[in-house]
């Protein structure tokens, strides 16, 4: 599992740019499923048959990853920027960066001595050109972070994406060991969540689920002055009750977590006061949809070194996988 998670994880993908891990996603699915499919907006759907009387289960984790975009060229070939996602400007000053077209570039930072905390206002990025003229990217063009992926243990991961190649992940292996579900399952890796959960909404119209389980990351309260919420790192994975956006449909809370209790699996409940899911927009498709959310806890979400612990992941894994392929009967 960790060579997929090197490979996902270091990947080009920022929103609506998804096409390098659309097409390492297609290929890895194929090898479970033949039925591999994407829709107009560029979602990822592979399907499961299940038995017959059983529910359609979909399984949801978001391709894309945040990123910049050029807002501006001035003179001497420096390019201004907007974020694509929840960029915050402070993780920014010394990042290295590239392009759909590969090339490469570092953000800078407007008079850098300064003390106080950069705005988007301040920073540029720095492709090497020496003139507008010269400049190898144009207004619009859009760019990844580059950050290798690190091992720091035997279970502690960094990159720059595991929100959320990470779910991505989980929603791979979950389908690899899948065998004889009793649900129909849908796995769907999602466009442009980070922009506003915008692939959700028309993968669970189209497929037309009863059931949402989202997978995706969750902050987490066990660093210094960390978060007032109950998740740490290598507890299992978490169980969502809410999160800024949504409140998760409480019969489907109860399935996970006696699921996880029934196969003597760690879990942790997750309240978490901001951000959303692809769930925020599945429950409200169609005439509604019961969704819920299964979370990798991780630390420092939407910085360069967001990090995961392998074990959660792999619980993570083994839950879901009881999930669907047990009677999926929400009470």
């Amino acid at each position: 599992m960790i060579d997929l998670i090197q490979k996902y994880v270091e990947a080009y993908g920022p929103s609506a740019y998804e096409d390098a891990i659309r097409a390492m996603i297609i290929a890895d699915a194929k090898q479970y499923t033949a039925d591999v499919t994407t829709d107009a907006l560029g979602n990822v759907i592979a399907r499961v048959a299940g038995k017959k009387g059983g529910q359609r289960v979909m399984l949801i984790a978001h391709m894309d990853e945040i990123g910049v975009m050029v807002s501006h060229i001035d003179a001497n070939g420096f390019c201004r920027l907007m974020r694509i996602g929840g960029v915050n400007p402070q993780t920014l000053i010394g990042n290295r960066v590239q392009f759909t077209n590969g090339v490469m570039g570092v953000i800078g930072v407007d008079n850098p001595g300064k003390r106080s905390l950069p705005s988007y206002d301040d920073l540029f990025i720095d492709v090497g050109a020496s003139s507008k003229a010269d400049c190898p990217v144009g207004l619009g063009d859009v760019a990844g972070f580059v950050r290798p992926f690190l091992q720091l243990n035997e279970n502690r991961l960094v990159a720059k994406s595991m929100d959320d190649r990470i779910g991505c992940v989980v929603l791979l292996e979950t389908l690899k060991a899948l065998k004889n579900p009793a649900n129909e399952v849908i796995f769907v890796w999602s466009v442009q969540e980070e922009v506003g959960t915008r692939g959700a909404g028309p993968a669970a119209y189209h497929t037309e689920p009863d059931i949402v389980i989202a997978v995706d990351v969750t902050a987490t309260s066990d660093t210094p002055k960390g978060f007032k919420m109950d998740v740490d790192l290598g507890k299992g994975p978490a169980i969502k009750v809410r999160d800024g956006g949504m409140l998760a449909d409480p019969r489907l809370v109860r399935l996970m977590r006696d699921q996880a209790v029934a196969a003597s699996l760690p879990y942790q409940m997750e309240i978490l006061p901001f951000g959303t899911t692809d769930a925020r927009a599945t429950q409200v498709t169609r005439g509604g949809i019961p969704s819920g959310c299964l979370s990798i806890p991780c630390r420092y979400i939407h910085t360069p070194s967001e990090m995961v612990d392998l074990r959660d992941v792999q619980n993570g894994v083994k839950l879901l996988t009881k999930v669907v392929s047990e009677a999926a009967t929400l009470k």
